[in-house]
């Protein structure tokens, strides 16, 4: 179990700086329907690329009429009666007016796609009873406000280690907030390995079922934060079984 959390975390680092790699350049563009708007303000800028970084080299009068292209995070490529082909800042498009005289309405492109999101990979840390805890898991959207979530952790004591996995339905009612809690149930398996210097002590392998509450919150782009209090029970005999508590958090990125 520990070369598997060992592979996973190392996966998770190639992803997460691959995401940031992403962030640093301009996000692909998403394509839209083309839509016209009519300029409200005195101008609006156009920029030769997505970004404030670019320069500007033309700008759209009042009353002038352009057409929406594409989207690329919070910038539009737009193209002007004269053909003239540039990007501009949502901010911007928001005080223009459609075709049927109404203001034009942007959501929040960021937070859309955080609303959309299917698959999140994340890491935490925290204190299994009172020893350090390394957790990675990932999930899978099923629904608005349903998901199935798979983690291994892995608990370094001073009189044993321990490894287990768990796999989780979780259900978050406010899946529409930044700010989010959700509860889950699960089973996994446990397996504790105590230390060569304990005389007598056998390593113990047994059914696991887990019941956890959290809070989750996008923090920006495709990053969210994460806490989490999770109650164990190992279960390692007929009549006996082992309880624990766990409080960890973490950082999860979503695609």
């Amino acid at each position: 179990m520990s070369h598997s959390l060992a592979l996973l975390a190392r996966v998770l680092a190639a992803v997460c700086f691959a995401l940031c790699a992403r962030g640093a350049a301009p996000a692909q563009a998403q394509g839209l329907r083309v839509e016209r708007v009519q300029v409200t303000d005195p101008y609006i800028e156009l920029h030769t690329g997505p970004g404030r970084g670019y320069p500007v080299f033309f700008v759209a009068e009042r009353g002038e009429w352009i057409e929406i292209l594409l989207r690329s995070t919070d910038w539009y490529k737009v193209r002007t009666v004269g053909d003239k082909v540039g990007w501009v800042n949502r901010q911007q498009l928001e005080t223009t007016l459609t075709e049927a005289g109404g203001k034009k309405t942007f959501r929040d492109v960021v937070f859309d796609n955080y609303l959309s999101r299917r698959v999140q990979l994340g890491a935490a840390y925290g204190r299994f009873k009172t020893e350090p805890m390394l957790k990675i898991w990932t999930s899978y959207k099923l629904s608005e406000t349903l998901s199935v979530e798979g983690s291994i952790a892995q608990v370094q004591g001073v009189f044993s280690g321990t490894d287990f996995w768990h796999l989780n339905l979780l259900s978050e009612p406010w899946s529409d907030k930044r700010l989010s809690p959700f509860f889950g149930i699960g089973v996994g398996r446990f397996h504790n390995l105590p230390n060569a210097s304990l005389v007598g002590a056998l390593p113990t392998d047994a059914n696991l079922a887990d019941a956890t509450i959290g809070l989750r919150y996008h923090l920006t782009d495709r990053f969210v934060a994460r806490l989490d209090y999770t109650f164990y029970t190992a279960f390692v005999a007929d009549t006996r079984s082992l309880e624990f508590r766990a409080i960890t958090a973490g950082l999860s990125f979503f695609f």
